[in-house]
C-alpha cells in the first residue's frame, strides 16, 4: 500500500480541501463519523433522520446542523455519508440517482460492510465519486463512538483513482484503512459479524446463566476472564483454546448439555454448534487428542439428538 501523505499531523496549509459533509441516515454510525470529520476541519451542513432516536443522536453529536430530507442533504454537501441499513442501501442509491439528487464530482460514501462500490453504480453514472468506508467498530450512538474511532480499522473499497482520497478520509477520522476487494466484501463482513455480533450474544447468554446459577455480579466475574480470553485469542489464535472441549472432557460436556436443557433449553443448539466447531479446531491443531475425541463427538451427537445425559466417557448413555 502506498504511504499516505496524511499520516503525520497536518499544518492547515497542507491539509486536503475542507469539505461540506452531509449524512443520510442518522443511525448510530453517521453522526459519529460526521463529528470525527468535523474535528478534522470538515463542515457538517445537513443530516437526515426519521425516528425520534435519530433526531436525538443528530442533535447530540451534530448540534446546530439542520435536519432535512435526503435530497436536500445531497444538495448541500460535497461529501455525503450514506449510513443506512444494508438492505436499504441499493434502493436509496437508485432513488437518489433517479431523482437527480446526485451531482457530478460529489463524493458519495457508504458505510456498509456488505457492499463495495458496485452498489453505488447509479451514483457513479450520475458523475459521483464512490467510496465504501466501513468502520470495524460497534457503535453506541453517543459521543464515546468518536473516541473509539482512534485506531479503528476501516474496510475500504475504492476505485484506484480514489484510493488516496479514501485513505485520507479514514486517517482524518482517526482510523486505519484496510483494503478489501469488491468480491471479498460479503466474506469480510461475515467474519466481523461472526466475531463481534455473536460475541455479544454469547456474553449475554453467559451472564443470564450465571444469574440463574446465583452469581450476583456476572459482569464482574466475566470481565477479567473474557478480557484474558480475547487477548490470548488475538495473540495466539487456536493455541489459546482451553476448557473441557479442547481437553476432551466428554463427561463435563455431557453435564453441561444436561444442565442447559433443564435451565435454558434455548441455549443448547448454540452450545452444541460452538462445541463442535471448537472440537474441530482443537483436533486440527493437535490440542484435542484423537483418542479422547471419539467420546466427546459422541456426546455432541447425542446432544444434537436430544439424548445426552450426565455420563462420563466409557459409561452407558
Amino acid at each position: 500500500m502506498n504511504a499516505s501523505p496524511f499520516k503525520e499531523p497536518l499544518d492547515a496549509r497542507d491539509r486536503p480541501a475542507r469539505l461540506t459533509v452531509g449524512v443520510v441516515g442518522a443511525g448510530r454510525v453517521g453522526p459519529a463519523l460526521a463529528a470525527s470529520l468535523q474535528l478534522a476541519g470538515h463542515r457538517p451542513v445537513a443530516v437526515s433522520g426519521v425516528s425520534d432516536a435519530s433526531v436525538r443522536r443528530a442533535a447530540a453529536l451534530l448540534p446546530d446542523v439542520p435536519l432535512v430530507p435526503p435530497a436536500e442533504v445531497l444538495a448541500r454537501a460535497e461529501l455525503v455519508l450514506l449510513t443506512v441499513p444494508d438492505d436499504a442501501l441499493p434502493g436509496l442509491v437508485e432513488g437518489l440517482a433517479e431523482t437527480g439528487a446526485v451531482r457530478p464530482g460529489q463524493l458519495i460514501v457508504h458505510t456498509s460492510g456488505r457492499y463495495g462500490t458496485r452498489v453505488l453504480d447509479p451514483a457513479l453514472r450520475a458523475g459521483a465519486l464512490p467510496l465504501a468506508l466501513h468502520p470495524a467498530m460497534t457503535f453506541t450512538g453517543t459521543s464515546v463512538d468518536v473516541q473509539r474511532l482512534a485506531g479503528c480499522s476501516f474496510g475500504v473499497t475504492a476505485p484506484d483513482e480514489l484510493r488516496l482520497a479514501a485513505e485520507a478520509l479514514v486517517i482524518e477520522m482517526g482510523g486505519e484503512p484496510e483494503w478489501i476487494a469488491e468480491e471479498s466484501r460479503p466474506l469480510y463482513h461475515a467474519a466481523l459479524a461472526l466475531g463481534a455480533n455473536h460475541l455479544v450474544t454469547l456474553v449475554a447468554e453467559s451472564m443470564d446463566l450465571l444469574r440463574t446459577a446465583g452469581v450476583a455480579a456476572p459482569d464482574r466475574m466475566l470481565g477479567p476472564l473474557l478480557g484474558a480470553a480475547l487477548d490470548n485469542a488475538l495473540r495466539s489464535g487456536d493455541g489459546a483454546l482451553t476448557g473441557p472441549v479442547a481437553r476432551g472432557d466428554a463427561g463435563t460436556v455431557a453435564a453441561h448439555i444436561g444442565e442447559l436443557r433443564r435451565h435454558a433449553p434455548q441455549t443448547v443448539a448454540g452450545y452444541l454448534a460452538m462445541a463442535r466447531a471448537t472440537a474441530d479446531r482443537a483436533l486440527a491443531h493437535g490440542l484435542l487428542k484423537p483418542e479422547l475425541a471419539e467420546d466427546l463427538l459422541g456426546v455432541l451427537a447425542d446432544g444434537a439428538a436430544g439424548t445426552t445425559g450426565s455420563t462420563g466417557p466409557g459409561e452407558t448413555r
